[in-house]
């Protein structure tokens, strides 16, 4: 803040104008559509208005998807330094998300996509517009429903405060240390998972023969059944207008969708999913380790321990293994019959309780990472947002006693 400070008072010590974008852009337009099946691996890179909320932040350099220029009808080009914005969208909170390319391509927007040009540092417009002010004035007078529309006339009239380019070079210099902290953070986690499942998956492929070895005891290859009490039976789906809400958590295929105000089960459980997104890219299923009063619907196979196996070797050995085999149907489906016939590795109940040892220490100190790295990661995205409000609430009025006040606040807060 000190720079900025000093940066403020020298260029603009009555603070800094606010402008509209109409007045900062030199043009506007939007892009013209790239369907689906036009997307290819090759080609012109293109930006597709659904990416800019699911692949892109503030600003990125490389485009995820590809076009065969030909088959584009007319096509409109952005390029270093332009500002896009996504005028169709689900939610009022999130209508006319935008970033800035700082690439070295000409590339194509798709359709409901809006470009603008202008002479300001790219990164900052998109920081600027990225804020809880610009995010208000973009919903302003949307209405809440399935598809939100804006269009080059409303972003012409979002007003952003506009300092001097030096001033600009430097809010982004801050920021951008922000959102690289946050960026490595998740990159860890990421990793920290994979590591995770690499070794979970491992040593269950390999600990049953590694244990075994030298031991009398046979490893056998058994039916689901056969190791575990299955109590798809007396599963019970309620409607969601139907439910009570209440402190019991409410499972269905993909873990907890509610809590309710009652249960149907008290224990110790496993819920594997029985239809809809029911694999991952590895054909491994969706897995739940539940306790307590819970309440499942139909969409998940439900199974609890078996006097002679230990339930939570059977949790480990479901989270790895491929059934991608046994899934049917338009909606991929798990039916019972596949379930309780899906055969397993079962070794000893003493290598079970061995490998479970093994498994469960490694996810603790797993699942230490997986809470703390998250929290640093929220920690860090607030504290970003924090940051980038207060540098850009600062740069409208360069009022030092403004700078003063924040930083007492913030310092109360990490006290």
């Amino acid at each position: 803040m000190n720079k900025i400070e000093k940066m403020i008072k020298e260029m603009c010590p009555n603070g800094v104008e606010y402008k509209a974008l109409g007045d900062i852009a030199i043009d506007m337009y939007r892009g013209s559509g790239i369907t689906r099946d036009q997307v290819t691996d090759e080609g012109i890179e293109c930006v597709r208005y659904g990416e800019i909320y699911t692949e892109y932040g503030i600003w990125f350099d490389k485009c995820v998807s590809h076009t065969n220029l030909v088959e584009i009808a007319n096509p409109k080009y952005f390029e270093h330094g332009d500002i896009l914005f996504a005028i169709t969208g689900e939610s009022v909170e999130e209508i006319a998300k935008s970033c800035a390319y700082v690439g070295d391509d000409k590339c194509l927007a798709g359709g409901d996509i809006v470009v603008m040009k202008h002479n300001e540092n790219p990164k900052y417009l998109s920081y600027a517009l990225s804020t809880t002010m610009a995010e208000i004035q973009k919903g302003k007078g949307k209405v809440k429903s399935k598809v939100v529309h804006s269009s080059v006339p409303d972003l012409k009239k979002i007003l952003i405060p506009v300092p001097p380019i030096e001033i600009q070079n430097e809010i982004v210099r801050i920021l951008d240390n922000f959102t690289s902290l946050t960026e490595e953070l998740t990159a860890e986690l990421t990793a920290r998972n994979k590591q995770y499942e690499y070794y979970r998956d491992k040593l269950l492929d390999d600990g049953v023969n590694e244990y075994s070895s030298g031991e009398s005891l046979q490893v056998r290859m058994m039916r689901l059944e056969e190791c575990c009490t299955i109590l798809d039976n007396k599963r019970k789906p309620v409607t969601k207008s139907a439910r009570e809400k209440g402190t019991y958590p409410y499972y269905g295929a993909n873990g907890i969708q509610d809590y309710v105000s009652d249960y149907i089960f008290d224990g110790t459980y496993v819920l594997v999913g029985e239809d809809g997104s029911v694999i991952d890219e590895k054909g491994h299923p969706v897995v739940n380790w539940a306790t307590g009063k819970i309440w499942v619907n139909n969409h998940a196979h439900i199974i609890e321990e078996k006097d002679g196996f230990n339930l939570r070797y059977i949790y480990y050995i479901l989270c790895c293994v491929d059934v991608t085999k046994l899934i049917h149907g338009n909606i991929p489906k798990l039916t019972g019959n596949d379930f309780r016939n899906l055969k397993i590795c079962m070794p000893s109940m003493e290598i079970q309780n061995r490998i479970v040892k093994v498994l469960d220490n490694f996810e603790s100190i797993c699942k230490d990472l997986n809470i703390g790295l998250p929290a640093e990661i929220e920690a860090r995205k607030k504290q970003y947002e924090y940051y980038r409000d207060s540098l850009l609430k600062f740069a409208e009025t360069g009022n030092v006693e403004f700078v003063e006040r924040e930083r007492e606040r913030e310092r109360e807060r990490e006290r």
